[in-house]
């Protein structure tokens, strides 16, 4: 018996936002049937590309397959998405596999209705064809947008700012601290400034009220 398509629970009639919850979603994969509820308790990172077999989604996908382990040491699973069929996938992993010497370690899911990317806002209902979709979702271990990303056609995302922000997306996620430009773990962080006349008044030390610096410990 063949899977159902992918059944979004999102309606997207408007663009997500961060702090929404991630529209739910059940499709086929390149490593078996996915939801979305299958990744709560960690985080996530969902990530669509336009098509297989270009060469801008290729060096994406080469890329990531060599850093996930690194993404695997923060707790974070992979999804790809993409509007093309399992199988296109399939032969796209196959060929990445034999010409680079990479195997694709996470699932790859099948969108040919579009309704997972219209669901996320990346296709406008009633596209015609995907071709605004590159986006990325930081999905935290409760189902929460936390942060996404968008690039062009013709332009490569970055593995390493993908990794540094899911970084700073966890060490911030508990509010009692900030991540400054270009933050990396071990370097240090920032508090929030106060929110009233007494904190501010508390404060001791030379620097300014609002850029307190705190050692990542």
């Amino acid at each position: 018996m063949s899977t159902p398509p992918a059944q979004p629970t999102g309606s997207g009639q408007r663009p997500l936002r961060i702090g929404d919850v991630a529209p739910g979603f059940s499709a086929r994969s390149t490593m078996g049937d996915v939801s979305l509820r299958d990744y709560r308790g960690r985080w996530l990172i969902l990530f669509s590309h336009p098509a297989d077999f270009t060469p801008v989604c290729t060096s994406e996908f080469v890329a990531l397959a060599r850093a996930a382990d690194a993404f695997a040491a923060q707790d974070c699973a992979l999804l790809g998405l993409s509007v093309d069929s399992l199988y296109s996938h399939l032969a796209w992993i196959a060929a990445i596999r034999e010409r680079f010497g990479v195997a694709i370690p996470f699932p790859i899911v099948e969108d040919p209705s579009m309704a997972v990317g219209a669901a996320y806002g990346m296709i406008e209902t009633g596209a015609a064809d995907s071709a605004s979709v590159r986006a990325v979702y930081f999905i935290d271990p409760e189902g929460v947008i936390r942060a996404m990303t968008w690039y062009p056609l013709s332009v490569g995302r970055s593995v390493e700012e993908m990794l540094r922000l899911l970084s700073a997306l966890r060490r911030t996620a508990a509010g009692d601290v900030l991540a400054p430009e270009g933050w990396r773990p071990g370097q240090d962080l920032l508090l929030p400034a106060p929110q009233d006349a007494t904190a501010l008044a508390d404060l001791h030390g030379d620097e300014p009220w609002f850029y307190r610096r705190r050692p990542d410990a």
